[in-house]
């Protein structure tokens, strides 16, 4: 068992979802503290792009802050560090990235472990990293079922989950999506890019019965999650609720104020879950 389904043996997951170095650094090393001590059970870090397509207006704008701000991959890995060596962060940590992120890699300008040349030194040189660092997993919504083993033996030689997502138009596909699954499945709620929506109208509960007839991978839902009663249902029908637009629109108006209100917002949904 990797230490993502760990995070989903204590009972219902709550993964929240902040954008790296947005407003800067301190604030999201703050932030994950508040996390984490509010009932955080995995910890969803977005690295800054400049074109994350899965996103919607409220964190593609904190990309571009991020962006403005001069935060770049590796300062992002370096910080990923910092808070597991000093024991900041203990809960396991996935990135959401885009594939573009991951093909342009090229730190220090060094070879790849498996003696491939630059075509090949994006994904294993940032697998490797990311092993390094303390991440658990990876998402790239931006990568198809169909497309996955460009990414999976980078993966796999670092021991880092890639996780599948499941939407509601995969239909036939989520039995064959579901049985190859690593660490956990993200089940996308809704149609469209991430934000926050007044109504979730999927029926979550067929997806995720298929889903388990299959595996006992856990499910998360995510994809305009932002009340307690939203992650209560979800989690009713699922192992766990993420939660991004929500907890940066407390960013957009806290600022660097912002931790102790995430804080008191994931303890909320947290609280919810378990009711």
């Amino acid at each position: 068992m990797s230490r993502i389904q760990e995070a989903f043996t204590g009972g219902k997951a709550f993964i929240p979802f902040i954008t790296a170095g947005y407003p800067d650094l301190e604030t999201t090393r703050a932030a994950l503290i508040e996390a984490q001590e509010n009932g955080a059970d995995l910890i969803e870090i977005g690295i800054p792009f400049s074109d994350p397509t899965a996103e919607g207006p409220v964190i593609q704008t904190a990309n571009v802050r991020a962006l403005d701000g001069g935060i770049t991959t590796d300062m992002v890995l370096d910080f990923i560090r910092e808070v597991r060596e000093d024991g900041t962060v203990t809960v396991p940590m996935v990135f959401m990235t885009y594939a573009n992120v991951i093909y342009s890699y090229h730190e220090g300008g060094e070879g790849d472990a498996d003696g491939s040349d630059g075509s090949d030194r994006g994904r294993y040189g940032f697998c490797r990293r990311c092993a390094e660092v303390g991440i658990d997993g990876l998402i790239l919504p931006d990568v198809p079922f169909e497309e996955k083993d460009q990414f999976e033996d980078a993966c796999r030689q670092n021991g880092i989950d890639l996780i599948s997502l499941i939407a509601p138009t995969s239909e036939d596909r989520i039995v064959q999506i579901a049985s190859e699954a690593q660490g956990f499945i993200y089940v996308v709620s809704s149609l469209g890019v991430t934000g926050v929506r007044t109504a979730i109208t999927t029926d979550i509960g067929s997806i995720t019965s298929k889903i388990r007839e299959v595996t006992d991978v856990p499910c998360a839902v995510g994809f305009g999650i932002s009340t307690p009663a939203q992650a209560a249902a979800m989690a009713a029908v699922s192992d766990g609720a993420i939660v991004g637009s929500a907890i940066i629109r407390i960013i957009d108006q806290y600022g660097t104020a912002a931790p102790p209100h995430i804080g008191e917002y994931v303890r909320s949904m947290k609280d919810a879950m378990r009711s």
